[in-house]
């Protein structure tokens, strides 16, 4: 006698369709999955689109709902590739992560990214420096969405994102030159945000509407909003793959700081948009941050009492134009993306708070960016080739940056009583052409980029790169790459001018070769990396002070720096691998990470250096664990410690963070504890970050 059994369900993964009578019966009493999450490329940042390549038996899944990462397309080359196929890893901090963390901002989030190193200089983000393997804040191309963020002017400043950890659909974090696929400034790593206007969980009606409201130590209270739609779903005829996606989110949050002269108040917008169809997609965004702070000895211990307040306004828009989406001869397949950028930073620095003009350390920065690029990706026999220019402005309006105008070209600022007289332009031109070979588990993507900046010649230079993966199976990957890229020193490095600082005109770019090379194993419920990197840095700029009597630091090309460093990751979702059952009853998992990043750096110059403010302080060793586990339904908590050495004189620190919230069905109700042994340390300087904070409060769906 058959006997039917109901507590087992075995989930069913299309690979393809098929037409037979009993395919139906075959699905009964079992789950079904069909179709795969697609996460957008470094170049390409869409977070919505959807990877065509089936999904595959979900064996390196490591949180429940997830779908196989192999089959997604997360990659660094300018041809979109599936992470499968990539010969780059590219790290992907989801969605689930970032809720999961204890964090306030971006910057918290990136903390936990093994090889980010992150130094900041207050609470809330409020200036950061981001570097990746042992480079500096200005080393790395920081992008939203696919659309560059970067100023010219400074890195300090580059993580003033208008979005809120709500806007988030992912983070992606791409180690190592890629100078060839995000330009000359890629000189060690890049960054993408990248955010979605869709509701995260659409309804009838396609809406989503959520607020959050906390508050906690040192005077700190907050709040923010966002509202997303699908205001156009799939119709019929020419309309029948059309749909249109609209967000808007707004933020605010202030405090006292938690130490001397460290109060502060940010305020953020952000607008998104998305049109869809078979013939083309078509995003926008439009954004404003803007931050008023305390600097409280942030460039230099001589001046606790300094000040800051910056601005940023940016947006963009592109066009994906699809006119061969499925051709049957040579080309298979063209992608077109016309794109349009521009942002807005604009700087205000008292080196004494309420001290005014320019013999008191008051400087007035205002900085515009606009450019634009175009770009072609063909798919055809030998593979896939993509071809593409970007051209982008560069103008800063300054009262110490760039060169003295004539009185009479002085431009005003508003609200205040003295006017830009200085002013610098560049223009950066790259030319772009990459191939990319897939022959079974055997991925070859070669690329060359060719860069102009008037800043520095009129001559076109070469930057090549070579990135060579293999398969041998679904669980194993070997990757290598070579690439070369060149920065260009920033308006600060050149023209600053103070009674802490002194730039020089005369710096030289900075170059380097980077070597890469690692293994990823992926198994159900477990994965694992390992990597290696050699850098080979040459004419790099650092601030240095050259005598134990100087007063000011120098820009100075330094010499030599080379970087050899090792990464080592796990990943392991310990509810997958004891008790495949919860994934079904979509139960919060156990989830565990370890990460451990290691450098050695070797530096040979000429010249006298007595103390190095950045480039030198490099992080020797860092260690990252994070746990997640349910402790009752609803109830659930988060961990993080994070222990590092840096270089230069600084003590090695632990830092543990945690995070409890429960969850019900239209709220979330949460505290967050950072630095829980209240620890006292410095990332930067002798800028001491606060003990103990604390925040708590709650987020509700409003619909």
């Amino acid at each position: 006698m058959k006997t039917t059994t109901f507590n087992k369900r075995d989930a069913i993964v299309f690979k393809h369709f098929n037409r037979k009578g009993y395919s139906l019966f075959a699905a009964l009493g079992k789950v079904v999955v069909i179709g795969v999450l697609a996460v957008p490329t470094l170049t390409y940042a869409k977070a919505d689109g959807i990877a065509t390549t089936p999904a595959e038996e979900s064996a390196d899944s490591l949180s429940f709902g997830e779908q196989r990462l192999d089959e997604v397309q997360v990659t660094g080359s300018r041809a979109p590739l599936t992470a499968r196929q990539s010969a780059k890893i590219v790290e992907v901090i989801s969605r689930d992560d970032i809720h999961r963390a204890e964090a306030q901002t971006i910057n918290d989030v990136l903390k936990l990214a093994t090889g980010v190193d992150v130094r900041q200089r207050g609470g809330f983000g409020v200036q950061t420096d981001i570097s990746i393997n042992g480079g500096t804040f200005d080393q790395i191309t920081i992008l939203l969405n696919g659309m560059p963020l970067g100023s010219p002017q400074t890195g300090h400043n580059a993580a003033d994102f208008p979005v809120s950890l709500d806007d988030i659909d992912h983070i992606e974090v791409l180690e190592g030159a890629a100078a060839r696929v995000f330009g000359s400034a890629a000189f060690s790593g890049a960054i993408n945000i990248v955010t979605t206007p869709r509701p995260s969980s659409q309804g009838t009606r396609g809406w989503e509407g959520k607020a959050t409201l906390e508050g906690g130590s040192f005077g700190s209270f907050g709040g923010d909003a966002r509202v997303a739609a699908r205001l156009l779903r799939p119709g019929s005829g020419a309309q029948a793959n059309s749909q249109l996606f609209s967000s808007l989110s707004a933020g605010y949050n202030q405090s006292d700081g938690g130490t001397v002269n460290s109060g502060f108040r940010n305020r953020h917008g952000f607008y998104q948009g998305q049109l869809s169809s078979a013939i083309a997609d078509v995003n926008w965004q439009a954004g404003i941050s803007s931050k008023d702070y305390g600097a409280n000895t942030f460039y230099s211990a001589r001046f606790p009492n300094q000040y800051e307040w910056t601005r940023r306004y940016m947006g963009s828009v592109s066009v994906a134009l699809h006119p061969l989406a499925n051709g049957g001869g040579l080309v298979r397949s063209l992608d077109i993306e016309p794109t349009i950028y521009a942002h807005r930073d604009i700087d205000h620095y008292q080196l004494t708070k309420g001290a005014t003009g320019a013999s008191n350390g008051e400087n007035y920065h205002r900085m515009d960016v606009y450019g634009g690029s175009l770009s072609a990706v063909a798919s055809w026999a030998a593979g896939k080739t993509a071809i593409g220019a970007d051209i982008r402005k560069e103008h800063i309006l300054s009262t110490a940056y760039g060169e003295l105008l004539d009185e009479a070209e002085w431009k005003a600022i508003g609200n205040a009583s003295r006017s830009y007289d200085h002013m610098g332009n560049r223009t950066n031109t790259s030319l772009f052409l990459e191939h990319d070979v897939i022959l079974g588990g055997l991925t070859v993507s070669a690329g060359l980029m060719a860069n102009r900046n008037t800043g520095l010649d009129d001559k076109f230079r070469l930057y090549p790169g070579v990135d060579i993966s293999f398969r041998p199976d679904d669980h194993w990957k070997v990757y290598a790459s070579w690439n070369k890229a060149m920065r260009l020193p920033t308006f600060t490095d050149l023209y600053t001018n103070s009674s802490a600082q002194k730039g020089d005109i005369a710096l030289r770019p900075e170059r380097n070769n980077t070597f890469k090379g690692g293994v990823r194993y992926r198994a159900v419920g477990f994965e694992a990396l390992a990597s290696v990197f050699y850098s080979q840095g040459r004419d790099m700029i650092d601030w240095v002070y050259e005598t134990a009597e100087a007063k000011r630091y120098q820009a100075m090309n330094i010499g030599k720096l080379d970087n050899l460093g090792l990464n080592i990751e796990a990943k392991c979702n310990m509810s997958r691998l004891l008790c495949p059952d919860l994934a079904v009853e979509g139960k919060e998992p156990w989830l565990m990470t370890v990460g451990y990043a290691y450098i050695n750096q070797t530096h040979k110059t000429d010249k006298e250096i007595y103390k190095s403010l950045y480039a030198l302080e490099y992080l020797r060793h860092k260690f990252v664990a994070t746990i997640s586990h349910p402790i009752v339904k609803h109830l659930s908590a988060s961990w993080s410690l994070r222990w590092q050495q840096r270089m230069n004189g600084y003590h090695p620190y632990a830092k543990l963070d945690g995070k409890v919230q429960y969850e019900m069905r239209h709220c979330t109700v949460f505290v967050k504890a950072d630095n829980m042994t209240c620890h006292g340390y410095y990332d930067l300087g002798t800028v001491k970050q606060p003990g103990l904070w604390i925040m708590a409060g709650t987020k509700v769906n409003l619909f």
